[in-house]
């Protein structure tokens, strides 16, 4: 990113990043009948699946576990997963991220704009059973809502950032994306736009080798004030990314 473009929009996938979802349970629990649900580690599931859109983690958990004829299943699979989903979201077994809630509301309070950019189809019915202190839903503070938008491509492509960037009225690179998956990395870099990595896994490493501007731990740990002005940085460490 240019460290002298302030930034105006704030582009967030969902899983993993703002909740803590039940997908990764889902996709596993859904494996039986195909291959080993053991197999399907977090690892796995960060570097395969996550940040995909739906069709094209199914085929990729079952073709990277040697599932005979995975294009044929997959369809199937990715049925299978959704139906686990839709229960464990209906019985309430999620919850959101501390952290990212507070980082996204400093956000709206510093004057960015937000947008919702996931390509799960089910961001929605989560975000609108989680409720801020005010008692307003978490997905109210959004200003644009992409979520689960059929695109002809899926992440690591940006075009799903890019209408985000556009429904928000404001440049590519005037837009910072906060993602978990190196797919959802790649997406914002190659539609030049900024990156926050969250490795909520201990996969620092994954998001790094992916291309994004900051990875933390915690999004408590960026400085907000800073990433305004186009510096993304944690308060605690001074230097700029890529710009001493």
């Amino acid at each position: 990113m240019n460290p002298h473009t302030k930034l105006h929009g704030a582009i967030f996938d969902v899983d993993g990043v703002l909740v803590a979802s039940p997908h990764e349970r889902a996709w596993r629990e859904a494996l039986a009948g195909y291959a080993d649900p053991r197999r399907f580690t977090t690892q796995f599931y960060q570097s395969c699946v996550a940040g995909k859109r739906r069709s094209d983690g199914a085929y990729a958990t079952l073709k990277e576990l040697d599932v005979p004829n995975a294009s044929e299943c997959a369809s199937e699979y990715a049925e299978k997963k959704q139906a686990i989903i839709d229960h464990l979201i209906e019985t309430g077994q999620f919850e959101a991220f501390p952290d990212a809630v507070r980082f996204a509301a400093a956000l709206r309070g510093a004057g960015l704009k937000l947008a919702l950019a996931s390509s799960s189809k089910n961001a929605d019915a989560m975000l609108m059973r989680l409720s801020l202190p005010n008692g307003r839903t978490l997905l109210s503070i959004f200003s644009a809502d992409l979520s689960g938008h059929e695109v002809s491509k899926g992440k690591p492509d940006p075009e799903l950032f890019l209408l985000a960037a556009e429904a928000l009225a404001i440049p590519p690179a005037e837009c910072v994306v906060i993602e978990d998956a190196p797919a959802g990395i790649c997406a914002a870099r190659d539609g030049g736009m900024a990156s926050v990595g969250i490795a909520r896994l201990e996969d620092d490493d994954l998001l790094k080798n992916a291309g994004a501007d900051l990875v933390v731990n915690s999004l408590d740990q960026v400085d907000v004030k800073a990433l305004k002005r186009g510096a993304l940085r944690t308060h605690r460490v001074a230097e700029h990314v890529g710009h001493a």
